[in-house]
């Protein structure tokens, strides 16, 4: 992983020269003079002196075609952070734009975004804000960024995690959401050679040890479809090329997703480049004529482009030895694009043309920006970031064959929003393939949804929607609705939410200091009077959740400084005697208490409760089939009787739940489960088999355990046995009922 290169300016110079591109010559030169006297006598942590830093990153900058302003930025980028340099001499020298671009790397690198808890929020928001004013400062940072990871090295360990970790969940991902795969790509590595080591040398090692193997299959591929392809009547020649995978997408599918190296389809991978997106159609046509294609794995990604502005075609087929790989068919102009992002705007078309063109690429940036205005709460942009920047997405369609691209795990709520606000507010249910959905429902890639709206011109989303929307926007719009609601409204239910929380926490303030006591939460939410407060928890700008921790270890501080202990809380009287201490629940004691069979809760489960009529409370899990369903009808009565519960620390009690275990039945395979389990001291029994088609079986396993985490553990114990396919806790105590004939 080390950059042993040296960039010279004169290997800058020579680019320069023989580009196609016009550069202002003189400038550059004035810039890399200015930038070498400033750093002279400065060393990088390698010892080379530090003008080699902003030479590579001028290098890398050239490479994506970047202009005459942003090469000399590039130059000059630590030059006012690091030198006596000011800011008024760069704009005296060489313009308004290049010191304003300097001025906007030198402020995100002062941006430490994961150093303090508390600050981290608001330092992506500056990021964010810095890029909406103009992309370029952030290509420039990623350069810069991309340099620093391939020098990581000489840093000390505890700056090559925290920098690694930086670049995995923020730089990574907006290189991604630019367009920019290769720079995405090689971040997420080098990344990875420092936040996994072990997994990172795994994935290189197989890749060396099947390198022959991978390069002749390659070949074999790329001469068979150029073969097939000569009589085709194409402009000219496709250009047909091998693509490996790289090491961070081998490492996902292998370490996340629990696969071996032969089971990951896309590791052999081949690109047709063509002139006309008729030939790219053409090409695929010919391709599933010498090859059988696996239908469910086909992605046309031109007719409907990634929200990144990425088009292809993607296919996936299966050769002569029955192996699986997959096929990318594009246009020239599009794998620019793929390749190089929104900088290949500059590459080759010098700049982006207009306004109306740099909004449509940016507009993701300016979706997170206005969903943050409507909430009060700093760090919800934490989790918007990581749903609006996640890579992967779906694409769900409507009853009139219209596609909306929405993130992984979307619900009908984010699909409602995303067609049109008013559909959001006035959704009543969806339907998913014909059928009605709870509103949690995940939906997936190429599924028809239809939201059914109400004709009440009162009818407004529930606050609960706010726990279950997933995208920035659905969230945005379901806040403001409630913000341009009665304010007195907000008040008393924010209010009542309010006390409700600090009461279950045992959190006792006398009315008096309330203001004094919330004085900086007030102010970190923009709230001037505790009324403004309250308004802001009823429409859902501040999460309260969040916040109790810390005012319970602030009360305790304040008020209760004489006791040595937190007072004891109240512990609902179960029915059965082992589960004495598993749940506190609010608002209610000495009551009858038992855990529901539809979802058999486990300690560490997020769990509710629901009060049945002369049976006192059920226990079930959030992602309940139940207990989703009720969220679907939205009935008061059924909302009324359900209760926030939550577990204590107390983890002896033993609980029954089910597994799934998906496998190719071999001979051995029961005595290897039953080894895991005897391991881990666990009984188990097998109430109930069934054979698949392909040599498949489904067991259902019962067994016993003390909380989420022995149980998490067993599945990862269990998914390594050979011939296993899939190890899951089951859905229901009779799941084995309901997956027993999927075949």
């Amino acid at each position: 992983m080390t950059e042993d290169r040296v960039v010279t300016f004169d290997m800058i110079m020579e680019k320069i020269l023989t580009s196609d591109k016009q550069y202002d010559n003189s400038k550059i030169i004035s810039a890399y003079q200015f930038a070498a006297k400033a750093h002279e006598g400065q060393f990088r942590s390698s010892g080379q002196p530090y003008i080699i830093h902003p030479l590579s990153v001028a290098e890398l900058l050239l490479e994506l075609g970047m202009d005459t302003d942003t090469l000399c930025a590039a130059l000059l980028h630590d030059v006012v952070e690091d030198t006596p340099a000011t800011d008024e001499q760069l704009r005296e020298l060489f313009g308004r734009d290049v010191a304003n671009l300097v001025d906007g790397v030198t402020k995100l690198t002062q941006i430490p975004v994961f150093k303090q808890d508390q600050k981290k929020a608001e330092n992506i928001l500056k990021m964010l804000l810095a890029m909406d004013e103009d992309v370029r400062v952030m290509i420039i940072k990623l350069c810069d960024r991309m340099h620093n990871m391939r020098t990581l090295q000489f840093r000390p360990e505890h700056k090559q995690q925290q920098q690694a970790y930086e670049t995995m969940n923020v730089y990574a991902p907006i290189a991604g959401r630019l367009g920019m795969k290769k720079i995405q790509e090689e971040l997420e590595t080098l990344s990875l050679y420092y936040l996994d080591p072990f997994g990172y040398s795994e994935i290189v090692r197989q890749f060396e040890n099947t390198k022959e193997e991978r390069e002749q299959f390659i070949e074999s591929i790329k001469s068979r479809i150029a073969d097939a392809l000569k009589t085709a009547p194409l402009r000219q020649p496709p250009e047909i090329q091998g693509r490996p995978k790289s090491i961070y997408g081998m490492y996902k599918k292998i370490f996340k997703e629990h696969r071996n190296f032969e089971q990951v389809y896309d590791k052999y991978a081949v690109r047709v480049i063509v002139d006309t997106v008729p030939e790219c159609y053409m090409v695929m046509g010919t391709i599933h004529q010498i090859y059988k294609p696996l239908m469910d794995r086909i992605k046309d990604w031109i007719c409907r482009p990634k929200e990144n502005g990425y088009q292809s075609l993607h296919t996936t087929v299966l050769g002569r030895e029955g192996i699986p790989f997959e096929v990318q068919i594009r246009t020239r102009e599009m794998h620019r694009i793929a390749e190089y992002g929104i900088a290949a705007h500059w590459k080759y078309k010098e700049g982006i043309q207009g306004k109306d063109e740099m909004e449509e690429k940016l507009s993701w940036v300016r979706e997170i920006l206005e969903a943050q205005k409507t909430s009060d709460d700093p760090d919800e942009i934490l989790n918007t970031l990581k749903i609006d920047l996640s890579p992967d997405n779906i694409m769900v369609m409507t009853p009139k064959g219209d596609a909306i691209t929405l993130p992984v795990e979307a619900t009908p709520i984010d699909f409602a929003y995303k067609i049109h606000t008013q559909i959001g507010h006035k959704m009543t249910f969806a339907r998913v393939e014909g059928k009605i959905v709870p509103l949690d429902y995940k939906l997936q890639t190429g599924q028809i949804c239809e939201i059914v709206t109400s004709k009440d011109p009162n009818k407004g989303p529930n606050r609960a929607w706010m726990n279950i929307a997933r995208t920035s926007e659905a969230k945005s719009k379901i806040r403001a609705w409630f913000k341009k609601e009665n304010r007195q409204d907000n008040i008393i239910a924010g209010k009542t939410m309010l006390e409700k929380e600090l009461r279950r926490n045992h959190v006792h303030i006398p009315d008096e200091d309330y203001e004094t006591f919330f004085s900086y939460d007030m102010k970190r939410h923009n709230c001037t009077t505790m009324d403004d407060f309250y308004a802001s928890i009823g429409y859902g700008g501040v999460s309260i959740s969040k916040l109790v921790p810390k005012w319970r270890e602030q009360y305790i501080k304040t008020y209760r400084q004489e006791e040595e202990e937190p007072e004891e809380q109240p512990i609902v009287q179960p029915v059965d005697k082992n589960l004495t201490n598993q749940i506190i629940l609010d608002e209610i004691s000495d009551c009858a208490v038992k855990f529901a069979q539809c979802c058999n809760p486990l300690q560490g489960d997020e769990i509710v409760g629901f009060v049945t009529r002369g049976h006192g409370l059920s226990v079930h899990r959030t992602d309940c089939i139940n207990y989703r369903a009720m969220l679907a009808r939205n009935i008061p009565e059924e909302m009324e009787r359900w209760l926030a519960v939550r577990w204590t620390d107390n983890s002896a009690t033993v609980m029954h739940t089910n597994l799934d275990i998906l496998c190719y039945d071999r001979v051995g395979l029961m005595f290897d489960i039953s080894a895991v389990m005897k391991e881990a001291g666990i009984s188990m029994t097998v109430p109930q088999s069934q054979n698949l088609k392909g040599g498949r079986v489904l067991l259902v396993i019962h067994i016993q355990v003390m909380n989420k985490t022995q149980l998490n553990a067993i599945l990862e114990r269990l998914r390594k046995i050979q011939g296993v396919i899939s190890a899951e806790r089951s859905s229901s105590s009779h799941s084995d009922k309901k997956r027993g004939g999927q075949s």
